[in-house]
C-alpha cells in the first residue's frame, strides 16, 4: 500500500518540509532559505529559531494534501552522536511532534546529516547504498566530513567519521570568500559561477591530508592577501575551489585505499561544478542533484518511510 510521509528540517540554513510516497518514490519538497543581513555570514540561534517559526507552517501548507498522513519524519539535531545538538531543530521538532500526536501517527527522528546521506542516495538513483557499507561525503556551511556509512537500526544509516577539514568546513570558507566580493549569502552558487569565468591557469596548492585528514583555514587567510594584492576576483575564487579539490581528492583516495566502496557526495558544497568534475574524472562517485543536495526534508521523509517499513 502507498502510504505518505511528511518530512520536517530546521538547519541553520533553510526551512523545509517534504512529502515522500513509500511505493512510488515520488516526493514533494517546500524549502526557503533563512534570511542573512546583507553582509553577514549566518545567523544567531536565536533568530534562526524566530525564522523557522515564522516559515515553517507556510512550508507545509505548500505541500500536496491528497491523502492523510502514515507517519512524521524530522530531524532533531546536526549529527547522530552523544552531545550534537543546535537550538534551531526544536523549531521542526515541536511542531512535528504536536502534529503526530494530533493526527495519530507515528513519529520518527533522525539527525540533519542523515537526511543528507539519504537524500543524495534518492537523488543519486542509489538508494541500494543505504543497505551496505560505502564512504559519503558531507560538505555543507558547516560540516566537512568523511563519512564511512553502515546501515543501522530500523533502516537509520550509520555513521563513523573517517576524515575531513579539521578546523575549517568547506561551506565556511566559501562564504568567506564571498563575503570578501560582496556576494550574497549563501555564497556557494555565486562562487561558483564566478569561478567558471577564470581560464587563466591558478596556482592552487595542494594542503597536506595525512589519514585523510586536512586543513582548509591557511586557504581563507591566502584567499584574503590574493584579493588585497589585487588578484582578480574570479581568480581568487577559483584559487579557493580548486585548493578545497585537491584536498578532497586526495583524502578520497587515501580512503579508497582501505575501504574501496562506493562514495556518495551530499551537502550543499557538493553542487560546486568544478569540484564535482575533479572528483568525477578520478573516482566512480555517486552526487545529489542540484535540489537534494543543499539543506532539504526530502531525506528526512525517506528516512521516516524507511523505519515505518521495518515498524511493520
Amino acid at each position: 500500500m502507498n502510504k505518505q510521509v511528511l518530512g520536517i528540517d530546521t538547519s541553520n540554513y533553510r526551512t523545509s518540509a517534504a512529502v515522500y510516497e513509500t511505493e512510488t518514490g515520488v516526493w514533494q519538497n517546500r524549502g526557503r532559505l533563512l534570511d542573512v543581513p546583507e553582509g553577514g555570514i549566518g545567523l544567531r540561534q536565536s533568530e534562526a529559531v524566530f525564522q523557522h517559526t515564522v516559515h515553517l507552517h507556510k512550508m507545509i501548507a505548500a505541500l500536496p494534501s491528497n491523502q492523510p498522513l502514515d507517519a512524521i519524519g524530522v530531524s532533531t539535531r546536526p549529527r547522530a552522536v552523544e552531545g550534537s545538538y543546535m537550538p534551531c531543530f526544536l523549531a521542526g521538532e515541536n511542531v512535528a511532534r504536536a502534529a503526530a500526536h494530533l493526527l495519530g501517527v507515528p513519529l520518527f527522528a533522525c539527525s540533519h546529516q542523515q537526511g543528507h546521506i539519504a537524500a543524495a542516495a534518492l537523488s543519486a538513483g542509489r538508494l541500494d547504498l543505504l543497505d551496505r557499507e560505502f564512504l559519503a561525503w558531507h560538505l555543507s556551511g558547516g560540516t566537512s566530513e568523511l563519512l564511512l556509512v553502515r546501515p543501522g537500526k530500523g533502516g537509520l544509516p550509520e555513521t563513523e567519521i573517517i576524515g575531513g577539514s579539521d578546523d575549517l568546513a568547506a561551506g565556511q570558507l566559501v562564504d568567506r570568500c564571498g563575503r570578501l566580493f560582496g556576494l550574497p549569502f549563501p555564497a556557494g552558487a555565486e562562487l561558483d559561477k564566478l569561478q567558471q569565468t577564470c581560464e587563466a591557469p591558478i596556482l592552487a596548492f595542494r594542503p597536506k591530508v595525512k589519514d585523510c585528514w586536512f586543513s582548509l583555514s591557511g586557504v581563507q587567510n591566502q584567499s584574503e592577501m590574493l584579493t588585497k594584492r589585487g588578484l582578480a576576483r574570479r581568480m581568487v575564487a577559483r584559487f579557493a575551489i580548486e585548493t578545497v579539490s585537491n584536498a578532497v581528492v586526495e583524502a578520497t583516495r587515501q580512503a579508497l585505499e582501505r575501504w574501496p566502496l562506493p562514495v556518495l557526495c551530499a551537502g550543499g558544497v557538493m553542487c560546486n561544478s568544478f569540484l564535482r568534475e575533479q572528483l568525477s574524472q578520478t573516482f566512480e562517485c555517486c552526487f545529489a542533484e542540484t535540489e537534494l543536495s543543499g539543506d532539504n526534508a526530502v531525506g528526512v521523509a525517506l528516512l521516516a518511510a524507511r523505519q515505518l517499513g521495518h515498524r511493520e
